[in-house]
């Protein structure tokens, strides 16, 4: 079996991340993210981000600047009293790396709820720290329901 399978099957932080090419290490850090999500873990889910006051959030006519205003915005949309956080997927996802530290990653979101099922495209841009990758930038759109 390959690093990267077995990383997959077994979980990322049993291995150093340099084992593994940028592509397999964003897309793990994504898959995580889903997991959390799915799980109700709001914060490992924002814990992809990059915590820092740079970090941007696109969404809609709406910009969010800096990691805490982020984890506010989710928060608030998620997991406020009566709001349902539903179960997520992402689709169609194509990473890039631009440079040995810098990467894209493109893709649909599909997002389940009972009354709901938001779908839209998404950008992140993505930047390699000593801890691994985080995403620095997020622009989400949702699709126009038909």
């Amino acid at each position: 079996m390959n690093m990267p399978m077995l990383v997959a099957l077994m979980g990322a932080s049993l291995f150093p991340a340099q084992d593994l090419k940028p592509a397999s290490e964003i897309r793990i850090l994504l898959d995580a993210q889903v997991k959390a999500w799915n799980q109700g873990d709001l914060d490992g889910f924002v814990s992809a981000y990059w915590n820092d006051d740079r970090v941007t959030f696109f969404s809609g006519g709406d910009v969010s600047k800096g990691f805490k205003p982020l984890r506010d915005r989710y928060f608030k949309r998620y997991k406020a009293d009566g709001k349902e956080m539903g179960q997520l997927a992402f689709e169609n996802l194509e990473i890039e790396p631009v440079g040995p530290d810098f990467a894209t990653a493109r893709g649909r979101f599909r997002l389940k709820m009972k009354e709901d099922q938001p779908t839209g495209l998404f950008t992140l841009w993505l930047r390699k720290f000593p801890d691994g990758w985080k995403i620095v930038h997020d622009h989400s759109s949702a699709a126009e329901k038909k």
